[in-house]
């Protein structure tokens, strides 16, 4: 019988050679090792003062399920759960949560503050461009928002770039601010029902498009959090989900340890090895935590 080929990823991600059937333990030790500073990166999350969260859809035996994802500068919480709906919203982001939500328009968000909120503006944009294409009525005043709002982008860049203050950015988008709630009003009476539903939801939680710019450190968009789940995005197309429980909380603890070490510039899988190297020496894992962080949760 001829030899079975080693997996040529984990070969080149290991350096040696490794066979499918080697797999199945690693998948249950090294979460296992990391369980610990995984436990620590989500809960540093609940401390923050701006989270940006998003989930992406999956599949855990012949049932749906979401990868979600609270990405903040201190740590990344991941979770894989059966439900998309917002009690998996605030556990991941903490119920007593204080701090600043970077969102899409999902209703699982709905139950906190507006004001504490910062929608997505590009999911807003998509609206109003599908709003515009619907003609008629819709169409100019769809112009007009757009345009605003991308007179908005090359101000916001200028700010977080520290040329512009924020002061001048807030009293200057003030009369924008204004006439696009007009036209968005008066878009909610044009009487195409699609349009006019559009209009109102926007409106509903307009105090959630301008948080931006009002709050440092707060992004027009959830970018920051599409990116970080990009690596499950890039798993899920490949493996087509889990089977069972066990298989997701495997994902989302390696997701928790993805997502928060490579902003760090940090080796992803030279942490995993350190990781379950001190598991077999019965010491504790490394930390996941930027430095500044863990002297925090020291000092707490």
């Amino acid at each position: 019988m001829s030899k079975r080929t080693p997996q040529p990823a984990m070969a080149e991600g290991c350096s040696v050679p490794r066979r499918v059937g080697t797999i199945r333990p690693w998948e249950q030790a090294t979460p296992e090792a990391c369980a610990v500073p995984v436990e620590a990166a989500r809960t540093s999350v609940h401390e923050q003062e701006v989270a940006h969260r998003d989930e992406t859809s999956g599949r855990q035996g012949n049932q749906p399920a979401w990868l979600w994802g609270a990405v903040t500068t201190g740590g990344t919480g991941c979770v894989v759960r059966r439900s998309r709906g917002g009690p998996v919203a605030r556990a991941l982001v903490g119920e007593r949560c204080g701090g600043l939500w970077v969102t899409d328009r999902s209703s699982a968000d709905n139950g906190y503050p507006v004001r504490w909120r910062q929608r997505c503006g590009a999911h807003g944009l998509r609206d109003v461009a599908a709003r515009r294409d619907r003609g008629g009525c819709a169409e100019a005043s769809g112009d007009a928002v757009l345009a605003h709002a991308h007179q908005m982008c090359p101000w916001w860049h200028r700010v977080r770039a520290g040329t512009l203050q924020r002061s001048t950015l807030r009293s200057s988008r003030s009369p924008m601010r204004r006439e696009v709630e007009r036209l968005l009003d008066a878009g909610s009476r044009c009487g195409v029902p699609q349009t006019d539903g559009t209009c109102r939801d926007l409106l509903k939680r307009r105090e959630a498009w301008w948080t931006v710019v009002h709050v440092h450190g707060v992004a027009p968009t959830k970018k920051t959090a599409e990116r970080a789940l990009r690596p499950g995005v890039l798993w899920r197309k490949g493996s087509f989900g889990t089977q069972r429980d066990e298989g997701s909380r495997v994902v989302e603890s390696l997701m928790t340890v993805v997502a928060t070490v490579k902003p760090q510039q940090r080796h992803v899988f030279a942490y995993l090895t350190a990781a379950c190297e001190a598991a077999l020496r019965g010491e504790a894992a490394p930390s996941l935590l930027p430095v500044s962080d863990q002297q925090s949760q020291a000092v707490a």
